[in-house]
């Protein structure tokens, strides 16, 4: 379960948000709407412990997530809305890499099953700075498919994709929410999946 309660965000002079209170449990997820500078992202990277409310509280498991600092990262997995894969390395290279940063195991063959579930059969050994920008994504999303996390914290996740990609990344999200899992996403475009909660800001 992760809550929130009376969260509230400054930026410089400005406040996005106050008194914002959310619950989710396994097998939900949340679609974040708001207009661009209503504080969406704040509100991601504070859900992901990556920037302090300027009031309230986040907890994981009835725990604050400040207190939790690693335990709460390991079940976690934050594609931010300007993530970036390294360009020097290929799609392989890349994912390897990602699973070596989160601690987790991550054979070839399930980062090359990964990599071909999103398309890239072929380009596997390819470096990175040759794909392109919808390529690249697809090498960013196909972390979902082999990071055993219960929470996904997506910031417009369906950015750069064509149509089949985000059907594919759809069936992703699918997938982990009716296997227990949790996701939070902000996205421009209306998400027809099930178990959906809205939260405007």
């Amino acid at each position: 379960m992760l809550t929130a309660t009376a969260l509230s965000c400054v930026r410089g002079e400005r406040l996005l948000f106050a008194g914002l209170d959310l619950a989710l449990k396994p097998g939900e997820w949340l679609h974040v709407q708001g207009e661009n500078g209503a504080g969406k992202t704040s509100l991601l990277r504070i859900l992901a412990g990556l920037s302090p409310p300027a009031a309230g509280e986040v907890r994981w498991q009835g725990e604050p997530i400040r207190t939790l600092a690693e335990e709460y990262r390991r079940h976690l997995l934050f594609l931010g809305h300007h993530g970036a894969v390294k360009e020097e390395l290929t799609p392989l290279e890349n994912l390897s890499f990602a699973a070596e940063l989160d601690g987790a195991a991550l054979s070839e063959a399930e980062a090359l099953a990964a990599l071909s579930r999103f398309g890239l059969r072929g380009r596997e050994d390819l470096a990175v700075r040759f794909l392109s920008a919808g390529q690249k994504r697809r090498v960013l999303l196909a972390r979902l498919a082999v990071r055993k996390a219960t929470l996904w914290i997506l910031d417009e996740p369906f950015t750069a994709l064509d149509v089949k990609a985000v059907e594919l990344l759809s069936n992703l999200i699918v997938e982990h929410v009716r296997g227990g899992g949790i996701c939070i996403l902000t996205s421009h475009q209306s998400i027809p999946l099930p178990n959906g909660k809205v939260l405007k800001i």
